[in-house]
This record gives C-alpha cells, sequence and structure tokens, in this order.
C-alpha cells in the first residue's frame, strides 16, 4: 500500500524597518510593525484559516485516514501568538485530532546549522519545547531550515536524539535514486532520512493555476492517478510545500481548497494512505544511505545555499552576525536575545541576493544589505556593551558562573533565613 506523506511549511519573520547610519547607538528597536501585521493579518485570512478548516473537513469525513505535518517556525508562532490567536487555536483543535504531526526546527528558521552548531542545538530545542507547550506533544522529526541538509548536520541532529529528518531531493544526492523511499544518514544509520518528491510537490505549489502548464487544470483525480501508478515497490510519496500556496499563491478562486479537500477521497479510491513523517520511517524500511557532504537545500535549480549565501554581501553580513554567537548565549538580556533570534532568519540574507531576493521589498540587494549592517552595527554594540571584546569568552563565561553561583547562594541563604525566623514565631 502506498503511503502520502504531506507537510506544510509555515515561517513569517519580523520585517526590518529602515534604519539608516545616525540611527546605529540611538534606536535599538529594528522592526516594521505595521508591515508585519499586514502580512501576517493577509495570509491568515487568506490561507492559513481557510486552510486550516478545509484539513479539519478532510480528518473528519475522512473518519480520521486523512493526516499531515506542519513544520512552523518559533518566530512565526510568536507572531501567530500575538496577531492571530485563534489561528494557534485552529492548530491546537488539529494536534488533538492525532492526525497531525509537529516537527522540530530551528527557532529562528536560520542557518545557525551551517554557522554555529551549538546555536542550531539551542534553537531546535526552544523550538520543541515551544511546540509542546502548545500543542502538548514533543516532536521527534526535525525539519531544518529552508530543508539544508548535510552529513555534518545530519550527525547533529541525531546526536541531539532525532530519529526522522526531512531532506530536499536533489538530484546531486540522489542521482539515479527515487525519491520515493525511506533513506538512512550515511553514518549515523538511526537517523532516517525523507526526501521531498519535488517535482510532485510544485506542481501544486507553482503550476497549480498556471494555464499554460501542459497538465492544467490539475483535479484531484488526475493528481492521485499520477502518484497511483508509480511503480508498486515505491512506497511512499513525500508532497511538501509553503502553507502560503493553499489560498495565497493559489488563490482560492482557482480551486485549490476543492483540490485539497478530494484529495482523501480519490486516495481511499485507490488504496493510498496518508501518513505522519514518524509514521513513514515506522512503515517503511530504508533502502540505502543519503550521502551528502556539502550542504543542499530546496532552493533553485541547484538546490544549494546560494540563494542565502551566494555572493559577497551575504557572506559579510552572515560572518560578522556568527562570530558573536557564543557571547550573545550567555546573557540573559530577554530583549537582546530575541533580537538575536529575529536577525538570523533567512530572509534577511534571501533579500542581499542577486539573483534570488524573493520576497524583498527592498529596491535591491545592497539596499538590503546597508539596511541589515547598520542594525547589525547596533546589535554588535549592544553586545559589546554588556561582553566586551578585550576580554576573551572563557574569561567572560569563568565571571557568569561565578555572578550566578553566588546569586543561587544568596537566594538560599534569604530562604534559610526566611525558614529560620518562622521558626522564631
Amino acid at each position: 500500500m502506498k503511503n502520502i506523506c504531506l507537510y506544510f511549511q509555515i515561517h513569517q519573520p519580523l520585517r526590518l524597518k529602515r534604519y539608516r547610519f545616525f540611527d546605529i547607538g540611538a534606536d535599538h528597536y529594528y522592526y516594521d510593525d505595521f508591515q508585519t501585521e499586514d502580512i501576517i493579518t493577509r495570509l491568515v485570512q487568506n490561507s492559513y484559516l481557510p486552510a486550516n478548516e478545509t484539513i479539519a473537513e478532510m480528518i473528519k469525513y475522512s473518519g480520521g485516514k486523512f493526516k499531515c505535518a506542519f513544520s512552523i517556525s518559533g518566530v512565526a508562532l510568536e507572531l501567530l501568538e500575538q496577531y492571530a490567536p485563534e489561528l494557534i487555536d485552529s492548530f491546537k483543535s488539529l494536534a488533538e485530532t492525532g492526525c497531525v504531526e509537529f516537527l522540530a526546527e530551528p527557532y529562528a528558521h536560520s542557518l545557525a546549522s551551517v554557522y554555529d552548531p551549538a546555536e542550531f542545538e539551542a534553537q531546535v530545542k526552544k523550538h520543541s519545547e515551544k511546540i509542546q507547550e502548545l500543542f502538548g506533544k514533543k516532536p521527534t522529526a526535525l525539519r531544518n531550515a529552508e530543508l539544508i541538509y548535510s552529513d555534518d548536520i545530519g550527525e547533529l541532529v541525531a546526536n541531539m536524539g532525532y530519529k526522522t529528518m526531512l531532506v530536499e531531493g536533489a538530484r546531486h544526492v540522489l542521482g539515479y535514486k527515487s525519491p520515493n523511499y525511506v533513506y538512512r544518514h550515511s553514518y549515523k544509520p538511526d537517523l532516517k532520512l525523507l526526501i521531498r518528491n519535488y517535482k510532485l510537490s510544485d506542481d501544486i505549489a507553482f503550476r497549480f493555476s498556471n494555464r499554460s502548464w501542459s497538465d492544467f487544470p490539475l483535479t484531484a483525480d488526475k493528481y492521485i492517478s499520477w502518484l497511483a501508478a508509480m511503480p508498486a515497490e515505491e512506497q511512499l510519496v513525500n508532497i511538501w510545500l509553503g502553507y502560503e500556496a493553499l489560498g495565497e499563491y493559489q488563490k482560492k478562486e482557482s480551486g485549490i481548497f476543492d483540490f485539497l479537500k478530494a484529495l482523501p477521497y480519490h486516495a481511499m479510491e485507490r488504496n493510498l494512505t496518508f501518513v505522519t513523517p514518524s509514521e513513514a520511517v515506522a512503515k517503511n524500511k530504508p533502502v540505502d544511505i543519503a550521502k551528502a557532504i556539502f550542504p543542499i537545500s530546496w532552493s533553485s535549480e541547484e538546490k544549494d545555499l546560494s540563494a542565502w549565501t551566494g555572493n559577497n554581501l551575504q557572506q559579510e553580513a552572515l560572518e560578522k552576525l556568527y562570530q558573536i554567537g557564543e557571547r550573545v548565549r550567555m546573557s540573559s538580556d530577554r530583549t537582546l536575545l530575541r533580537d538575536w533570534l529575529n536577525l538570523q532568519t533567512t530572509d534577511h540574507f534571501r533579500y542581499m541576493s542577486h539573483k534570488d531576493a524573493w520576497g524583498s521589498h527592498y529596491e535591491n540587494a545592497y539596499d538590503a544589505f546597508t539596511n541589515y549592517m547598520n542594525i547589525l552595527a547596533d546589535f554588535l554594540q549592544r553586545v559589546e556593551s554588556q561582553f566586551p571584546a578585550n576580554v576573551d569568552n572563557e574569561e567572560l563565561n569563568e565571571l557568569l558562573t561565578t555572578i550566578r553561583n553566588q546569586a543561587a547562594e544568596i537566594e538560599a541563604l534569604k530562604k534559610e533565613v526566611k525558614t529560620l525566623k518562622k521558626k522564631g514565631k
């Protein structure tokens, strides 16, 4: 019996406001709240809420046979809690059905897995705790930001205890092999890899309403027939796309929600079942390893990191940002730590791309770079004021440990005094 693993991604960054050189040192608030709220509100109304309502119907009318997964960045979750709490409630209702799996990912939807492994681990832990807090279950499968993967990143994920990781179906990694199987890490066999079928995923995400596409119009019956016609030994098809494809990029008028709603009926008609990522690896044994020496991602034909790291502007910004990671993690300043996460989202670096600045509100890559670097300059000054560069990290760590130990000791003594006073009465 063939399995369909359907997963949706939700990530939105805090948009940065226009921040000029003369603001450095004078203004420590970096965000365009109006633009951020406007985008979130539009996406919730056009895409997220109607899509959730559709999925709830699909689960109900299929008798719980329809299943899917979501990966929602921590930054996006915070924005939804602030601007659209009704959507969080909707996701909680989906979680209660037992038919939806929530995946772990780096909290800030960042490039930390490439630049700062300690930061990556910290963000995954923070995100996992957030998912458990909101939806009542700790994630066991992980999707990295932008589906970034390499053998080294997979090793980090395996060492964190995850058994399942979602990976892009890059041709130079798969070679002649089909994405429609479970694979395993090249030297960490306990880590199972699910591979995105990008052709079938993009048929929905990007081509669904394209009237010049040879397969237009795409109906649920036609789509499921393609899956059913695959070789019998290919037992798993991973269809993964951004949630905005439903109702935002593919408008409601295109019939996208009706297409989605009809999928379970036609799947069951042809004896195809829906599974979550964790169920997919439980039902299907790995057939081979998937080896990726260099990082891959979902982006572009190259499936590499060039959308975020492909030019000197991006590389300079990333280098300056991540060189202070160890110092920032020593801080207990909540505002500083919040800004640290928000400044790491991949979107800021994609806007600096010369070839793939999708979604950018800047005039060009240099405009995006200049604005970001002005903000980063102010952020670096704030870090420097707490942790001077002339004191090395080891000394700082020892000093902070001493201070925290003393604070804990003082607190314990206060409690002891309070107890003694009560006994004296």
